[in-house]
């Protein structure tokens, strides 16, 4: 028997409860070293530390010239040029400048730099014509101002993106450690599904879940492999699922998880030789959830509903991904927001409602029907209302789950 059925036929598991039993299911996926522009979307697998100063010395942050601050207002001999790259060979003496460029090194024997609007050159010959610098180090970017040797630039654990592709890179690093992709099988069922595209005679439906999981899965450093429709057929399933377990880290279905006669993932995963460690939780929409392994695999039985296989994969395919990435908190962050429509008394089970944000504000549909789609697309997250809820009036706040 299934731990989670130990509850009884008609008990639910908690949400918070059926997010940890899953989570401690996985481990984090071997390490392996990246270079940086492929580590986007993947997590660190240990603290990225820089490898330099960044600046690596004192560097001019305005063009100019490089002047010792006490012999304002000059005036000075100019004695050569710092650009980009490329310093001044010498230090500059008692009433020497030189001419700088943003970015440039500062020589030594300056402590500050004159900007070109307020200095007059003639020849080698330059004078200040406004108030020059402030301060010793104007206009100056001293050496390791943004970050020295050791410093920590990415955490052990932190998703990478663009920005920390920019710090790891100019930190001195080609390549970043990460934990490997985990390997996602998708698996549909239903006689009533035909492939994208092709006709819906009677009542036939599009199989649109896969494609919606695996474009939602984008940019969450996986690897995904579409197995396809299956029949609701005992023997075809559980070869399904025996076929995907020889090469995926998460074996994804979507659909014949509920309790009706063609409702078969369940039987072809003890068939396949799985074990169950949950089934149903206290949620809407996405009650008829599974989790369990088959072999090395984790399998994740979402509602075929695509409303419920959406919200159940924001809150556990996705957290499970993170998991088996390295994440250092792999769960989905809430927002508080305030209401802009009152809300009804929840019942037993932890509500996730459709919303849109306007005006600051955020509005809960009332058409909240786990087939309907139109509101999902146009909503910008998910309200959570936890069992019992009370009614909630319009300016009190909410927690909410931003959506992609």
């Amino acid at each position: 028997m299934a731990r989670g059925e130990r509850r009884g036929a008609m008990s639910l598991l908690p949400v918070a409860e059926a997010q940890a039993r899953l989570l401690a299911l996985a481990m984090p996926l071997p390490v392996e070293h990246v270079p940086l522009v492929d580590a986007v979307g993947r997590w660190a697998a240990e603290p990225v530390v820089a490898l330099r100063d960044q600046p690596a010395q004192n560097l001019s942050a305005m063009d100019g010239y490089a002047i010792r601050y006490d012999e304002r207002p000059g005036p000075w001999t100019v004695v050569g040029e710092s650009a980009a790259g490329g310093g001044l060979d010498r230090p500059l003496g008692a009433l020497e400048a030189a001419r700088i460029f943003t970015g440039a090194p500062v020589p030594a024997g300056a402590d500050s730099v004159l900007i070109q609007e307020e200095a007059a050159r003639d020849g080698d010959r330059l004078s200040m014509t406004g108030e020059g610098p402030l301060r010793v180090g104007g206009n100056i970017r001293p050496q390791a101002t943004d970050f020295a040797v050791g410093a920590c630039l990415v955490a052990a654990g932190q998703q990478i993106n663009a920005r920390h592709v920019a710090l790891a890179g100019i930190g001195g690093h080609g390549t970043i450690p990460v934990r490997a992709r985990p390997r996602i099988a998708l698996i549909s069922t239903g006689d009533e599904l035909v492939p994208l595209g092709a006709p819906t005679p009677g009542a036939c439906l599009p199989a649109s879940n896969a494609a919606m999981l695996a474009a939602l899965l984008t940019g969450h450093a996986a690897t995904i492999a579409d197995h396809g429709i299956v029949r609701d057929d005992l023997d075809a399933i559980a070869d399904a699922f025996a076929n995907a377990a020889q090469t995926a880290d998460i074996i994804v279905t979507t659909g014949g998880v509920s309790v009706g006669d063609h409702d078969l993932v369940r039987p072809a995963l003890e068939r396949a030789g799985a074990s169950l460690d949950f089934w149903r939780v206290a949620m809407r929409p996405g009650k008829p959830l599974l989790a369990g392994r088959l072999r090395d695999a984790i399998v994740l039985g979402l509602p075929g509903n695509p409303v419920s296989s959406y919200v159940t994969a924001c809150l556990f395919l996705l957290p499970l991904v993170a998991r088996m990435g390295g994440a250092a908190d792999p769960l989905p962050a809430t927002c508080t927001v305030t209401l802009g429509a009152p809300l009804p008394a929840n019942g037993a089970r932890q509500d996730y409602l459709r919303a849109r944000i306007e005006h600051c504000r955020a509005y809960a549909p009332d058409g909240q029907d786990s087939a309907a789609l139109v509101a999902l697309a146009g909503s910008d997250g998910l309200i959570v209302r936890l069992p019992h809820a009370p009614a909630a009036a319009i300016g009190d706040s909410a927690e909410m789950l931003a959506l992609d």
